[in-house]
């Protein structure tokens, strides 16, 4: 019984890409690191438009391998085929964008894992379980991976799967050009010619650019060389054009390329052709395994290769399904895509990876009450992130490694704790504001153009809490929100998730329409926080009104975390059971009411490390359990009530 719809097998890296654009390589300051290699991208890309696809190649033993395996959960990918070589080390790419016509790159890939995959990596009962199994051509340039791909096809064949082969024929890999030429596209020879026609029965689907065609078929006129492929395969050939698009032919070949059948097109701006080709693989894949017709699968290939070349990177660029419906409702409104913000905010919010349904945060990142609690018994302030990383040992007795829990906790006097959370599997927030601050003022070690979050972990959540209410005077609102809007468009550039924490109670008076309000006035102005930090409203109504604010302007928000504001256990209680009939309320945020006392009594020599992280421990725990149990209570109401 199939339970994946694509298997992809071959290539597997780590891409390096300049972040400078326009300038050559050698004169590239920094990189951003991505997954990459061509099945590695068509799995990942499919599985974002909704396949349930898996790889097959091999990796290092080493950082660069384990980066790219996680990354392909992250991405939903099953790794199952990613077989960890203890003796080579995991492919490197460096990549550059010079201009609209040069993409300079070098391939890293002496004795690398990836081309050590062999027969025996095969394993006929993975093979078993895939409707479809996709080859990219570097693979059938040497014996042992030959056969490796060869033994799956046969596999697949036998199963009754479908078998597909991307060309993405790079003559550097096949040895036809030296380590500077990792650009070239196209170089002609018999001998790959002869290896790859002697390959071409094997599939059902053949996918290449006229140049990877020619190659094929061993001729640079394009008509010609598609004849030569045909007299040796029945397969479906489809034909990239560039901008252009592409054309299909199942059978016989034309007497023009226009005549192939094609699919809707999208002229966008050309800002990076790497990793195009996956793209449009995989938005072809899911036309072709889901029976679409020919004009539809190409209609969703060409648009997910419109949004690789508009976008930095090779996967990050990749859309998701919902992406992918919202702009073939919208359609183009800017021809440089990534420069349409809605467009972007989407893809943001359906590719960032991790799921929280649910989120119960101990929220240690306070600083002035920490230090005031440490100046009253005379002790060191900077015996605080000794203190932390006790608030964090009981974070983690209580999360005993399960999902759905997590901490706040600052970067100045929290710095070793937050090291030693971050790779826990927790949810990690960092707060950002000097604390108390109205106006907002940020933490110094941020710099002035907030280049210091270039520096912080990307699991690391950006919160920020604003001090703000709707009859705020005008300088103080324009101030404020100024800031914010700095601040969430500095997360985005970094990659971070943002937390936006409002308490408008400490300002003025509120009302059931209070909270609501701030939060269209910060969509207005084109913040769309990750998250949002609440405080413990009283009421449904402006739990209701907060939520359907929320969810207007942003259906894909992670939800709402609810605050503590040092509030005795039994008022906190009360609070929890009202937000948790609200399904986007997704957990708390509290402090106070877990470390206070427990903060006083161990500055204070009270008690010892093990007492204290215990004390913390079980009143954060009975936290949890209370909501849980409002949480379900919840549903149990809802469920009556329909």
């Amino acid at each position: 019984m199939t339970s994946l719809d694509l298997i992809t097998i071959g290539r597997s890296s780590v891409d390096l890409y300049g972040v400078q654009v326009g300038g050559r390589l050698e004169d590239m300051a920094s990189f951003n690191k991505y997954i990459g290699g061509s099945p590695t991208n068509i799995a990942a890309g499919a599985a974002r438009l909704g396949l349930r696809s898996a790889l097959i190649t091999r990796v290092g033993a080493e950082h660069m391998g384990r980066f790219i395996r996680e990354q392909l959960v992250r991405e939903g990918v099953d790794v199952r085929g990613v077989i960890t070589d203890p003796e080579r080390l995991t492919a490197l790419v460096l990549l550059g964008i010079r201009d609209q016509q040069q993409f300079p790159l070098i391939f890293y890939r002496e004795n690398c894992a990836d081309m050590a995959l062999c027969e025996d990596d095969i394993d006929p009962d993975f093979i078993a379980t895939a409707r479809c199994v996709c080859a990219t051509g570097t693979h059938l340039s040497h014996p042992n991976t030959e056969a490796a791909v060869f033994k799956a096809l046969r596999l697949a064949r036998q199963n009754g799967a479908r078998t597909a082969l991307d060309i993405d024929y790079r003559p550097n890999l096949w040895g036809l050009a030296g380590h500077e030429a990792g650009e070239s596209r196209f170089i002609e020879s018999q001998k790959v010619t002869e290896k790859l026609q002697s390959t071409l029965h094997l599939f059902d689907l053949i996918v290449g650019t006229e140049e990877e065609f020619h190659i094929a078929g061993g001729s640079t006129d394009t008509l010609t060389a598609l004849r030569a492929v045909r007299s040796v395969s029945k397969a479906a050939l489809v034909c990239k054009r560039g901008p252009m698009g592409a054309v299909v032919f199942e059978g016989e070949i034309p007497a023009s390329l226009d005549e192939g059948q094609t699919g809707e097109g999208f002229p966008i701006e050309v800002f990076n052709v790497l990793g195009a080709g996956d793209g449009f693989m995989a938005g072809l894949m899911k036309g072709w395994l889901t029976d679409r017709d020919w004009p539809t699968a190409l209609k969703y290939a060409n648009a997910c290769g419109a949004f690789a070349v508009s976008r930095h990177g090779c996967t990050p660029a990749y859309p998701s399904w919902e992406e992918l419906e919202y702009f073939f409702r919208t359609g183009i409104r800017e021809k440089a895509l990534r420069k349409d913000l809605a467009l972007e905010q989407v893809h943001w919010s359906t590719t960032r990876t991790g799921d929280w349904p649910e989120i119960r945060v101990f929220a240690f990142d306070h600083r002035m009450q920490l230090e005031s609690i440490a100046g009253e018994t005379a002790r060191e302030a900077g015996r605080i992130d000794e203190f932390k990383s006790l608030c964090l040992a009981a974070t983690l007795e209580v999360a005993a490694g399960r999902q759905g829990y997590g901490i706040l906790c600052d970067g100045r006097l929290g710095r070793d704790t937050l090291y030693k959370a971050t790779g826990t599997g927790l949810w990690v927030g960092r707060p950002v504001e000097w604390p108390g601050s109205r106006p907002l003022t940020l933490e110094p070690d941020l710099g002035a153009d907030l280049g210091g979050l270039a520096e912080w972990p990307l699991d690391n959540v950006v919160k920020v809490l604003c001090f703000y209410h709707p009859d705020d005077e005008p300088q103080m609102r324009a101030e404020q929100e100024a800031l914010v809007k700095r601040l969430f468009a500095a997360t985005r550039r970094n990659r971070l998730e943002m937390l936006l924490e409002i308490i408008p109670s400490k300002v003025a008076a509120t009302d059931d329409n209070t909270v609501a309000a701030i939060i269209e006035r910060f969509y207005e102005i084109g913040v769309y926080p990750d998250w949002w930090k609440l405080e413990p409203m009283k009421t449904r109504a402006s739990w209701a009104n907060a939520s359907e604010a929320i969810l207007r302007h942003d259906p894909y928000t992670r939800g709402i975390v609810v605050l503590g504001l040092d509030a005795p256990l039994a008022e906190l209680e009360e609070s929890f059971a009202v937000a948790a009939g609200f399904d986007l309320v997704k957990g708390f945020a509290v402090g106070r009411t877990i470390f206070g006392e427990t903060a006083r009594r161990w500055f204070a020599g009270e008690i010892d490390d093990g007492e204290a992280v215990s004390d913390m421990a079980r009143k954060y725990q009975g936290l949890c359990r209370f909501w849980d149990k409002a949480r379900a209570e919840a549903k149990i109401d809802r469920e009556r009530a329909e």
